[in-house]
């Protein structure tokens, strides 16, 4: 990382802040919506969708409902964090931009970790092949 990513920086990451919470928030939940009925079916312990679906007597679908309101509230944080000045660096925050971004193009509808597929590894390489081989014509 860049030289401004100081102590100060790492202390302020440490103490969770707003955009850290939303950016871990939309990972966890797009995740756990996403690979739930595929994880059920391997026989894996209880997901957040379980857990809220006993705690709150809800349905399925409202715990899918439910977790991507968090999740539009989540991006809705890292815009606001964006806007307003911060103790930490840019960069930072780009990081952690970058985090959600991924997940969100991991699990938008499809659970492309687990299951990769065209639309994930054409995206991959739109971002990581094709800009390298555009910036190394430059």
């Amino acid at each position: 990382m860049e030289d401004n990513i100081t102590k100060e920086t790492l202390i302020w990451a440490f103490n969770f802040p707003k955009i850290l919470r939303a950016a871990s928030t939309i990972c966890r939940l797009m995740d756990d919506v996403v690979s739930h009925k595929f994880e059920q079916e391997r026989g894996h312990v209880s997901s957040a969708v379980e857990c809220y679906m006993k705690q709150y007597g809800a349905s399925m679908q409202a715990a899918y409902d439910d977790f991507f309101k968090q999740v539009n509230d989540a991006w809705k944080d890292i815009n606001e964090e964006f806007l307003k000045p911060t103790a930490a660096p840019t960069s930072a925050l780009v990081r952690i931009l970058n985090l959600a971004k991924i997940m969100d193009l991991y699990y938008k509808g499809e659970n492309a970790y687990t299951f990769v597929g065209d639309s994930a590894k054409t995206s991959i390489t739109a971002l990581l092949i094709d800009q390298f081989l555009f910036d190394s014509r430059i």
